[in-house]
Order: C-alpha cells, then sequence, then structure tokens
C-alpha cells in the first residue's frame, strides 16, 4: 500500500455549465494505493474549490468540494485474460486501465468531481432571485414589486381615466 498526498493543477471542463473548478486552480489529492488481484485500487478524497452562477440570480457561487474516490485501475494483462475467460473486467463501470505502470486518474477524478458538484447552484438557500419584469435583484430590494394591470381590464380602464373625458361631460 502506498499513501500519495498531492496538490496538482485542476484540468480543463472540470464542471457543469453553472457551476465548476476552474481550470489549474488547486486539487488536493488524498489517494492510498493498493495492489489488489485485479490491479491498483486507488481510494482517497479529492479537494477543490468550485466557482459558479447562482441559477436564481446570477451571482458568483463559491463552494468547497470534497469528494471521494474509489476506483480499479486493471492491469492490462488480468483484464485480457477476463476477457478471454468471459469475465468482462473491460466492461465493469468503475474499472480503468493501466498504462504499464501508470495510472491515468483523471478521467476518474471527472467522474467523481463532476457529479458532486451542485446541479442547481444557489448563492443561499433562501435567494429570490431576478424580478420577472425588469430583471432586478430581489435580494438587494425586498419590497421591489410593480403595479400590474390585467390586460382584459385595458378598455374599461380608459373609461375612469380623466384625461380621456370631453369638455362636454366636464361642463355639465
Amino acid at each position: 500500500m502506498l499513501t500519495v498526498r498531492r496538490t496538482v493543477p485542476a484540468p480543463a471542463d472540470l464542471g457543469t455549465a453553472v457551476i465548476g473548478i476552474p481550470e489549474g486552480s488547486e486539487l488536493e489529492l488524498d489517494l492510498r494505493l493498493e495492489a489488489v488481484m485485479e490491479g491498483v485500487l486507488v481510494s482517497g478524497t479529492v479537494t477543490g474549490h468550485a466557482v459558479g452562477e447562482c441559477v436564481r440570480c446570477l451571482e458568483t457561487v463559491h463552494e468547497d468540494v470534497t469528494v471521494e474516490l474509489g476506483e480499479l485501475f486493471a492491469y492490462p494483462e488480468r483484464a485480457k485474460a477476463a476477457q478471454e475467460s468471459g469475465d468482462d473486467l473491460e466492461d465493469a463501470e468503475d474499472v480503468y486501465d493501466l498504462d504499464g505502470d501508470l495510472a491515468d486518474i483523471e478521467p476518474a477524478l471527472r467522474d467523481s468531481v463532476v457529479t458532486a458538484l451542485p446541479f442547481s447552484p444557489v448563492c443561499r438557500a433562501d435567494c429570490p432571485g431576478l424580478c420577472s419584469e425588469c430583471g432586478a435583484r430581489l435580494a438587494d430590494d425586498p419590497g421591489h414589486a410593480h403595479e400590474l394591470v390585467d390586460p382584459r381590464w385595458s378598455a374599461l380602464e380608459s373609461m375612469f381615466d380623466t384625461s380621456n373625458v370631453s369638455d362636454e361631460t366636464k361642463e355639465s
């Protein structure tokens, strides 16, 4: 068993359209590598800092992310032997191939981190969002409101408008 602690730059596109870990920012890896019959089991934690936009008000959202990583990297000869014997080790979801003595953990890291990010990030749980009429941020102006007139009443509204009253009706 080997324990590895490293700080590495984040790869590109580590996130979704609304939140992700910026490329080049620091990722803390605290991993344990264990030799098993099929290959090398890599387990541990990945910690980083995600940046995105609130889906309600479009303010910047900062969130610390810590995810568990647990993936099997199969020896190429074991994977080939398993495939020939009918055991389909290659099609298993959590199995990646070793390239010689190297394990490329980026795909496993991407799978773990992206699925742990919030689907709809918000700046705070009670974020009121934006005004649907003018786009004003409602958290900045809690009393914000617009006087809305139902368009079905617009014909009757003209009857009460004093600027539409003719001089003849004013004099009588």
